[in-house]
C-alpha cells in the first residue's frame, strides 16, 4: 500500500485518532481503509500478552509464554550470540501471538543497585548495553516484529517516576545515558522508541524535541515512531506531537485527540506535522501486516529449553572453596523456599505467565536430596522451628545447598530498593546453616546486586540472578558442572549501599530533582578510580577451569584518530575441563588533562577453548573506543597522547597490557585571554616564540629555582601562570600594550 495515498483519504480525526491507542494495547488504525489494527505487547524477558483486562503492571493475567531469565541476568553472559538468538525466539513468538512490536529491550543504565527496574536492565556500562542489546534487535526483528527500546532518556529510579527531573550534564548523558540508545539505533535500526516518564533536565521526556527530534532523529538516524510509555503523555498532547512524540499510549484519550483536531483547526499546530506522525505509524504497520506469517506455532518444549541454555550460559559462579562441582553420590540438602519455589522472574510490566517453571528441587529428581524450606516467603521474620529444621537437614547432609535471595515484595516496577541487603530471615538462614554446615554453597535468586556478610562462612556462591522458568534446572547443571560456568558480572557489587557514587542524591530533593552529580563515574568507572574496595568486580566470574592470557598484540603503536587499531590476545585453557572465557579489552588514558575513568570498556568476546587449546582473539578499535564527549564543540573528541589497551578478566584483574599513541586530528580553536596560561599558550607555536623572549627578561624565569631545591615547583608555578601575573611581574621590562599584541596574533 501506498502510505502517502492512504494518508490523504484520512479524515483529521483518523489521524489524530491513529496517535493515539484504541485501547491498552491496540492501535486505531483506519480500517475502513484496509489498515488492520495491530498489537503490541510487553515482554522483554518473554511475552505478556494480555488479551483481556488489560494492565501495565503485571496485575492482571496474560497468555501462557515462556520466562526468559531477567536483563539483569542474560547480560552476564556477555554473549552478543546468545542475545541474537534469544530475540530469534521471542520475534517468533510475537507472529505466532500477531504481535506487531514487542515492548523491550529496557537498556537503562544501572546507576544506583536500588533501582527498581535493575533486574529488566543489562549493566552499568553503556557499551556492554549496546552490543548486546542491538543484537537482541536484530534477533527479533528477523523475524519481521518491531521492538520498541526503552526507556528513553536518564530513567534510572521508580521513585516519583512519573514526575522527577533528572538533572545531567551533558558530557555524562552523552557519554553514559544515551550511548547504549545510540549503538541500537545506528546499528539496529529499531522500528520503535519508547520515551520516558520522567523529566530531564527540566524537560518531560515526551516533550523534548532535543531528545526525540534533534538527537534521536536528525543526529542518528531513526526512521520509527516513539511511543509513550503508559500514561507518559503530558496535558500538552500537541507539545509532545510537536517534540517527536507520536504514538500517545495507552488509548483512548479523547480530550488528547481533540486536543490534535483543534490545533489543526485553529493554525497552531501545522498539519505537516501530524501527517508526517502518521506517516511514520503506518510505516510500521504495514511492515508488520504486510509481512505477517499466520501460521507461526510456538514450541514451549524447545522454548522452556533454550530459556535453561540461556540461564546455563549467564549465572554467575562467585565462590569457589574447593566445593564445586558437586557429585551425585553426595548426600545433599537443599534449604530454602526458593529450592521448591523459585524466584525466576520480576514483578510489573515484564511479568510473564509461564508455560511451567522447574525449581531446582523438581530437577533434582533422583538424587540424595533432603528439603528443608528455612523461612516463610510472606514475612521477613525468622522462624525458629524452621531455623532448626534448616540445621537439622544440613548437619546429616554432606553438603548444604541453600537457596536465598530477594522477594517480589522487595524488587519490582513501580518502587526502588530501601536496602541492599536480603530479607532477614534468609540472612539469617545462611548463618544458621554454615554454623553446622561447613560445606555450605549458597543460590542467590534475585535481579540486582546484595551485601553477602557471610560470604566468608560459606565455601560456594552460584549467582541465578532471576534465571527464568527453567531456573531449577539450570541451577544443576552448573552446581554439578554438567555446564562450566562462564557467566561474569555486568555491574559491580559494592560492599556496602553507601559506597556506591549516587549514595547521597539518588532519590532526589524536595523539588523532585534528581541530580546526577557523579558525572560519568558510573559503576566500575567510579570504583576503580577511587581504587575502592569492592564486593566483587565488574566483569568478574569464576570457572571449573582457568584461562591464561599472553601476546597482546597492537598492530601499530601510532595512530591518528582517524585510523583504527587491531588488538590482538591469546587465551590458552590452561585446566582440565571445556569451558568458556569473556575475554575484555579496557582502554585508558593514564595522563589525560581531562577528568576520565582509569579505564572504560571497549571490546569483548566469548570464546570456548578445551582444556589445553588456545585461540586468538581480534578486536579492533575505532575513534569512539579513544574518545569522550566534549562539550565546547559538541562532539566526541580524542585527546592526543598515550593510551593503554588492557586484556582483562575483569576490571580489576588485568592479565596484559600494551601502549599506543593517539594523535587528534580534530583542530579546536582555542580563544586565548589574559586569563590563559603559560601553559596553555605555549602549546601554540606563536606563543611559544613570543613568550620565550618575553620570559627571558622576567626576573621570575632567571631565578636559579635549584640553588633552594624548588626547581620543579618553580617551574609548574609558572606553567600555571595566567598571562596576566607574567606581565606584572615583567615590570618596565614588559612594553606597554605587549599583553594585547600577544592575544592578537594568538587569536589571529
Amino acid at each position: 500500500m501506498d502510505v502517502k495515498s492512504i494518508i490523504s483519504q484520512m479524515t483529521l480525526e483518523e489521524k489524530a485518532a491513529l496517535c493515539s491507542g484504541k485501547d491498552f494495547w491496540h492501535l486505531d488504525t483506519p480500517q475502513r481503509l484496509g489498515i488492520e489494527s495491530v498489537m503490541v505487547s510487553d515482554g522483554p524477558c518473554g511475552i505478556r500478552k494480555q488479551s483481556d483486562a488489560a494492565d501495565h503492571l503485571g496485575l492482571n493475567a496474560s497468555v501462557p509464554a515462556t520466562s526468559y531469565p531477567t536483563g539483569s541476568c542474560m547480560a552476564c553472559s556477555f554473549d552478543r550470540e546468545l542475545f541474537r538468538r534469544s530475540g530469534e525466539v521471542l520475534g517468533h513468538a510475537c507472529q505466532a501471538e500477531d504481535l506487531s512490536v514487542l515492548l523491550g529491550p529496557a537498556i537503562n543504565i544501572k546507576r544506583s543497585p536500588l533501582g527498581g527496574r535493575n533486574f529488566e536492565y543489562l549493566s552499568e556500562d553503556p557499551y556492554l548495553t549496546g552490543e548486546l542489546a542491538k543484537n537482541y534487535i536484530n534477533g527479533v526483528q528477523s523475524q519481521n516484529v518491531g521492538v520498541s527500546v526503552k526507556h528513553f532518556a536518564a530513567n534510572s529510579q521508580e521513585y516519583n517516576r512519573m514526575s522527577s527531573d533528572s538533572v545531567v550534564d551533558e558530557r555524562t548523558l552523552r557519554e553514559i545515558y544515551l550511548s547504549a540508545f545510540e549503538t541500537a539505533v545506528k546499528d539496529s535500526k529499531p522500528w520503535t522508541i519508547m520515551c520516558s516518564y520522567n523529566r530531564i533536565n527540566g524537560t518531560f521526556a515526551a516533550e523534548n524535541k532535543r531528545l526525540l527530534t534533534d538527537i534521536l532523529r536528525d543526529e542518528w538516524g531513526f526512521d520509527g515512531y516513539v511511543m509513550s510509555d503508559w500514561g507518559a503523555t503530558t496535558a500538552d498532547r500537541v507539545k509532545c506531537l510537536e517534540a517527536g512524540m507520536e504514538l500517545e499510549m495507552p488509548g483512548k484519550n479523547a480530550a488528547n485527540d481533540k486536543q490534535i483536531v483543534d490545533a489543526v483547526n485553529n493554525g497552531t499546530l501545522d498539519i505537516k506535522v501530524l501527517d508526517t506522525a502518521v506517516e511514520r505509524i503506518l510505516n510500521i504497520v504495514l511492515k508488520y501486516t504486510e509481512n505477517k506469517q499466520s501460521e507461526t506455532k510456538i514450541d514451549f518444549e524447545a522454548d522452556h529449553e533454550e530459556a535453561r541454555k540461556i540461564a546455563d550460559e549467564s549465572m554467575v559462579l562467585l565462590k569457589n572453596d574447593g566445593i564445586l562441582p558437586l557429585k551425585r553420590s553426595q548426600k545433599l540438602a537443599f534449604i530454602g523456599k526458593f529450592a521448591e519455589t523459585p524466584r525466576f522472574q520480576g514483578g510489573g510490566s515484564s511479568h510473564v505467565n509461564s508455560y511451567k517453571v522447574t525449581s531446582a528441587l523438581e530437577a533434582a529428581k533422583g538424587l540424595d536430596v533432603t528439603y528443608a524450606p528455612g523461612y516463610d516467603t510472606n514475612t521477613t521474620e525468622s522462624d525458629e522451628a524452621l531455623l532448626e529444621e534448616a540445621q537439622e537437614a544440613a548437619k546429616n547432609a554432606d553438603v548444604a545447598v541453600v537457596f536465598v535471595g530477594i522477594t517480589d515484595a522487595m524488587e519490582s516496577e513501580g518502587m526502588d530498593r530501601r536496602t541492599l541487603s536480603m530479607p532477614k530471615n534468609h540472612e539469617a538462614l545462611v548463618k544458621a546453616v554454615s554454623e553446622v554446615q561447613k560445606n555450605t554453597v549458597v543460590v542467590v535468586m534475585c535481579g540486582g546486586c546484595i551485601t553477602m556478610p557471610w560470604i566468608d562462612d560459606v565455601r560456594g556462591v552460584l549467582y541465578a540472578y532471576l534465571g527464568g522458568e527453567a531456573v531449577g534446572t539450570a541451577t544443576l547443571d552448573l552446581l554439578f558442572g554438567d555446564v562450566n560456568p562462564s557467566g561474569k558480572l555486568a555491574e559491580t557489587f559494592p560492599r556496602r549501599l553507601e559506597d556506591n557514587p549516587s549514595y547521597l542524591y539518588f532519590f532526589g530533593d524536595e523539588q523532585n530533582k534528581t541530580e546526577y552529580r557523579e558525572g560519568v563515574f558510573v559503576g566500575y568507572r567510579y570504583y576503580d578510580k577511587k581504587n575502592m574496595d569492592v564486593l566483587f568486580p565488574f566483569g568478574y566470574g569464576l570457572s571449573y577451569t582457568t584461562f591464561e592470557y599472553s601476546n597482546l598484540t597492537l598492530d601499530k603503536s601510532k595512530m591518528n584518530d582517524t585510523d583504527t587499531l587491531t588488538v590482538s590476545v591469546n587465551v590458552r585453557n590452561t585446566g582440565k575441563v571445556k569451558g568458556k572465557e569473556v575475554v575484555q579489552l579496557y582502554v585508558g588514558m593514564p595522563e589525560s588533562r581531562t577528568i576520565r575513568p582509569v579505564k572504560e570498556l571497549r571490546g569483548f568476546e566469548k570464546i570456548e577453548l578445551e582444556p589445553g587449546e588456545e585461540k586468538t582473539v581480534t578486536f579492533t578499535l575505532a575513534k569512539r573506543a579513544f574518545a569522550y564527549y566534549r562539550t565546547d564543540i559538541s562532539d566526541w573528541y580524542v585527546e592526543s597522547g598515550d593510551y593503554t589497551i588492557m586484556a582483562a578478566k575483569s576490571s580489576r584483574d588485568i592479565a596484559c597490557t600494551a601502549t599506543v599513541n593517539v594523535t587528534s586530528t580534530t583542530q579546536i580553536k582555542r580563544v586565548y585571554t589574559m586569563n590563559s596560561t603559560i601553559e596553555e599558550i605555549m602549546e601554540s607555536p606563536v606563543g611559544r616564540e613570543i613568550l620565550g623572549k618575553m620570559m627571558a627578561q622576567n626576573p621570575l624565569a632567571q631565578a636559579d629555582a635549584d640553588d633552594i631545591g624548588m626547581g620543579e615547583a618553580m617551574a609548574r608555578m609558572m606553567a600555571e601562570m595566567p598571562l596576566r601575573a607574567l606581565l606584572s611581574f615583567g615590570g618596565d621590562s614588559v612594553p606597554a600594550g605587549a599583553g594585547e599584541m600577544l592575544l592578537k596574533q594568538l587569536n589571529a
